[in-house]
């Protein structure tokens, strides 16, 4: 995978345009929270016209949140695009997703504009990873306003220039590793193997998270990241919460921890677990296709901007 080139510095006063490209808006009171916290920063954010809008369990039909995206990838004065929710329906958009390459020259591609979320919005951001632009793993609308305090100054120390600290976690051994960084919820990435979408996995420290599956999910979709050699390519993978994991009550099974264990830890690779972001508590901040650097032994992840420069201090948390 090449390295991606993160859009400009925000400032305060940029517009940013909301949409929703996946699941149909149910969380408002949140919703209007996590606007909240993006205008008490002084940035102005709009609602793309259909935001709200709901077919079955989508935000709209895949022509209406295509066109959400459109709109606000193509106005020049926009800045930043904001999901307002994950669930489920950004891989739909990406059958048709040929007309990002035909905005403008590469360099206009290159200085483009950020794109922020996390959970079902893996499918968007790995899919600008593969024409070079760098979005954001990070909060949603619907939960930013209940992130702590750190979590909130991690996200727009990044957007807005500033460097990142490290997060730490449990090392697994493996020692210390430089690569592309390429966060993701486990469940969309592993159905986004083999397709298009997929960036290539050459060089990259893989970062996985996700939520309600039980751990015999988790171990057949790490079974296929097995099977079909992706996992192999990886130089480092970085673990966060894998949040309501659990087996059904009276049925035996692994915890979703030993399932980690069993299925990853005899690749010989740097692993670190544990680290705060993911859904149900902290989500921080992860540029998608920057430079990073996972240290098995110590247990952290640093995330580099610029040419070489890690951010910042270790981070306590």
């Amino acid at each position: 995978m090449n390295l991606c080139q993160p859009p400009p510095p925000l400032k305060p006063g940029d517009l940013l345009r909301v949409i929703a490209p996946s699941g149909a808006l149910r969380e408002f009171e949140a919703f209007q929270k996590g606007v909240e916290v993006w205008r008490s920063h002084g940035y102005r954010v709009e609602f793309c016209q259909g935001f709200d809008r709901q077919w079955g369990y989508l935000a709209g039909t895949d022509f209406e949140r295509r066109e959400q995206l459109k709109i606000a990838w193509t106005d020049p004065e926009c800045r930043g695009i904001l999901c307002a929710r994950g669930g489920y329906g950004s891989a739909r958009l990406l059958e048709d997703w040929t007309w990002i390459l035909g905005q403008g020259s590469r360099e206009e591609i290159l200085n483009s504009k950020w794109l922020i979320g996390f959970s079902d919005v893996t499918g968007l951001l790995w899919s600008l990873a593969t024409v070079g632009v760098s979005g954001v793993h990070a909060p949603v609308l619907t939960t930013i306003a209940s992130e702590p305090d750190w979590s909130i100054r991690r996200l727009f120390d990044w957007v807005e220039g500033r460097s990142l600290e490290p997060l730490t976690g449990s090392g697994w051994g493996g020692g210390k590793v430089s690569g592309i960084l390429l966060p993701a919820n486990l469940t969309v990435a592993t159905h986004l193997l083999g397709t298009p979408i997929q960036p290539s996995l050459e060089g990259v420290i893989l970062v996985l998270e996700d939520v309600t599956e039980a751990p015999y999910r988790i171990d057949r979709m790490l079974t296929q990241w097995r099977l079909t050699g992706a996992i192999k390519q990886v130089r480092g993978i970085a673990l966060g919460r894998f949040s309501r994991c659990q087996a059904p009550q009276d049925v035996p099974s692994l915890t979703v921890e030993e399932v980690l264990r069993d299925r990853m830890s005899d690749l010989n690779i740097p692993i670190v677990s544990d680290l705060p972001f993911g859904h149900d508590g902290s989500n921080a901040a992860l540029p998608v296709g920057v430079m990073a650097v996972l240290d098995g032994d110590q247990g952290s992840l640093s995330v580099m901007r610029g040419r070489g420069e890690e951010g910042g201090e270790r981070s306590r948390f």
